[in-house]
């Protein structure tokens, strides 16, 4: 199946306000970042309905970017578009996922489950801001986007 780049945006942002928690994925009950991504996936049909990641953990250890490049197709830094995914390191390591909008204001936004560091948050969308706390690590098409 395929699917627009705002048909990507316009689910991920359906799901905005969805509490955090890690490896849940269940839109509007609880989604972590990795969530939103497979969710999103899964409700445009671009994967099977059981389609995940295997058990990770909280804490970054490598294993994001290998699966990224395993079902996601790399896109060259700045080519990417509203409805692809970023990959981003807070502080050191690759372990951030998260789906780009179009920033009302101009740009791209990043929609995505941010933790807090007790544990809570939200899924938010916000103005992609690179610093030295969110890096650019890489990007991704989802299979089946046009």
């Amino acid at each position: 199946m395929t699917a627009s780049r705002a048909d990507v945006v316009r689910v991920a942002r359906s799901y905005m306000l969805t509490p955090f928690h890690h490896m849940e994925r269940q839109p509007g009950l609880a989604l972590d970042c990795a969530g939103v991504v497979i969710c999103v996936a899964r409700e445009l049909g671009l994967v099977p309905p059981d389609f995940d990641v295997p058990a990770y953990t909280p804490s970054p250890d490598g294993s994001m970017l290998e699966w990224c490049d395993r079902y996601m197709t790399r896109l060259a830094r700045g080519s990417e578009q509203a409805g692809d995914v970023l990959v981003a390191a807070i502080d050191l390591d690759p372990q951030h996922l998260c789906i780009l909008g179009d920033y009302k204001h101009g740009g791209l936004s990043i929609i995505h489950a941010a933790s807090r560091r007790d544990g809570t948050g939200v899924v938010v969308e916000t103005r992609l801001m690179y610093s030295r706390v969110l890096k650019f690590v890489a990007a991704y098409a989802l299979p089946g986007v046009a």
